[in-house]
């Protein structure tokens, strides 16, 4: 039988998934377990009475209540029909493209072809480290293009999807998936998910930084790899469904302009590296390449930490609850939608200590992030 939804209790609240949308919401336990009656088919009279056996409310409020989340978990379960009706199986894919890349990660060598300076700008800068100087013989070939106003990506010559140019990063993350099950060999259905963070490792134990956009995520990795850490990946953590490890993945970290002055008596190579304006994404960056180091492709994760570079806040580093950890992980998060996967990453993410560390000195954070990985905070 098919699951529909699963639940999942996370210490004062529980979390419930939906299979439909894919998608995660947190309620009281007490709107949980009327919920998992409702999904077991529970006669609305009868959850009624309990209610009212259960809870200090009059029958009128009970009979409201089951209700509203008889409707919400209806709403909930209805899948939505596609709203793309176009069809792509009459597009030709050019011949010849402007530009036409070749990046060798590993042993895998990966040909790009763009069509124009557009879909270079959104794509190459990240991996333009890993540009084999020559043409070579591919394994994969990516091909990005517009078409009827959209970007439109194709690997092997197999349609993959469209994209409107509201949906950038909707694209983006879809080509680095693509990339990332072509350099490992597993399907999208052996992802656990993708989180929008930084990955951390040293000494074999990882862990992802977290934070809003503009937080100092990418600099605060960059600081930590110049004093010993390891980057495994920035911006995009793929992590396996079957393992339920952090894989490497070989993009370049995003260095906005407001940190050069941090990360140059670092980096000096910063300071002549090209800035590019993205345009459409309104920032100046240039790119630093990760580290090489020879060790594993895969680090199980330790923990999460939210960073935040405010220098007018008090240093501070605590241990923060799950449940808060949880919210601010989802929204930014590609997580499968399969029902094993959904519990998988239930248990995964509900078993990781959770911190938020909040600095303003370099040499603060770097001290509070050994203790992380040592376990001694």
């Amino acid at each position: 039988m098919k699951t529909t939804c699963l639940i999942k209790p996370l210490e004062y609240k529980s979390i419930v998934w939906f299979a439909a949308p894919n998608q995660y919401v947190i309620v009281e336990k007490a709107a949980a377990a009327i919920i998992a009656k409702i999904h077991n088919k529970t006669p609305l009279k009868n959850i009624v009475k309990d209610l009212e056996n259960e809870m200090p409310i009059s029958s009128k409020e009970a009979q409201q209540l089951a209700e509203d989340l008889q409707d919400f978990y209806l709403e909930k379960s209805h899948k939505l029909s596609a709203k793309n009706t176009k069809d792509y199986k009459d597009i030709n894919i050019a011949d010849a493209f402007k530009y036409v890349k070749y990046y060798k990660i590993n042993e895998l060598v990966i040909k790009v072809a763009y069509e124009s300076e557009l879909e270079l700008e959104l794509l190459h800068l990240k991996f333009a480290h890993l540009e084999l100087k020559k043409s070579a013989k591919a394994t994969h070939t990516f091909s990005v293009f517009k078409k009827y106003g959209e970007l439109l990506l194709y690997v092997n010559n197999c349609f993959i999807g469209a994209w409107k140019s509201d949906e950038t990063h909707y694209f983006q993350g879809k080509f680095s998936m693509e990339l990332v099950q072509a350099l490992y060999q597993k399907k999208e259905s052996q992802w656990l998910g993708v989180f929008h963070a930084s990955a951390v490792a040293k000494n074999e134990k990882c862990m992802l930084f977290l934070g809003d956009s503009g937080n100092g995520k990418s600099t605060s990795l960059a600081l930590l790899q110049a004093h010993g850490f390891e980057c495994i990946a920035d911006d995009f953590v793929p992590v396996d469904a079957e393992l339920q490890q952090v894989y490497k993945f070989p993009a370049a970290i995003s260095i906005k302009r407001n940190s050069l002055a941090v990360l140059s008596p670092f980096y000096p190579e910063l300071e002549q590296s090209e800035e590019f304006h993205l345009k459409q994404l309104e920032k100046h960056v240039r790119y630093l390449p990760p580290v090489q180091q020879q060790s594993s492709m895969h680090r199980p994760c330790e923990g999460f930490v939210f960073i935040k570079y405010d220098a007018k806040a008090a240093f501070s580093c605590a241990q923060i609850s799950n449940v808060k950890a949880f919210e601010k992980i989802i929204p930014d998060s590609w997580l499968s939608p399969l029902a094993e996967n959904a519990a998988a990453f239930l248990d995964w993410c509900s078993e990781r200590p959770c911190y938020e560390l909040i600095y303003n000195d370099t040499s603060e954070m770097i001290s509070e992030v050994n203790k992380l990985f040592n376990n001694d905070l």
